[in-house]
């Protein structure tokens, strides 16, 4: 059986993640609201955490990611019904903030619906201030990227 066409888009993204479009993502223009697209690249920013283990820092130690900001661009239309695979890839890592970008790929369309990028901050909670990115955290993001930093 071939590849989809579409998977060239997810190649370099080490964590993707699909998820079915949903009637009620779209709205009064028939297509998925904007914002929707912002919880499909959260979703992969966790799907990305757990792979890295930052889920054990924020149980154990109550130290873990936090938004600092995030973009999009949108360059196709997504319609109920389709299926989107999110890819989310580390980029820089810098003492306390790292940099994600994300790619939506519609298969629908076989072609990119959106790309991304997010900055994330390890975050103390405790204190309320930012924390430097653990080495075991940083070991494993460059081990899954297949690069150091």
């Amino acid at each position: 059986m071939a590849t989809p066409e579409w998977t060239q888009f997810l190649l370099g993204f080490p964590v993707t993640i699909t998820l079915p479009v949903q009637w009620g993502d779209q709205d009064a223009f028939g297509h998925v609201n904007n914002t929707v697209y912002f919880r499909w690249y959260e979703s992969s920013r966790i799907a990305y955490g757990q792979r890295v283990g930052m889920h054990v820092w924020k149980e154990t130690q109550n130290i873990g990611p936090i938004l600092a900001s995030i973009t999009c661009d949108y360059r196709r239309q997504v319609t109920f019904p389709d299926t989107i695979h999110v890819g989310a890839r580390v980029t820089r890592i810098g003492r306390s903030s790292m940099t994600m970008e994300h790619v939506l790929v519609s298969e629908a369309t076989a072609g990119v619906a959106a790309e991304g990028s997010s900055t994330i901050v390890m975050f103390d909670y405790n204190a309320n201030r930012s924390y430097s990115v653990p080495e075991e955290i940083r070991r494993a993001i460059e081990q899954l990227e297949g690069r150091s930093y």
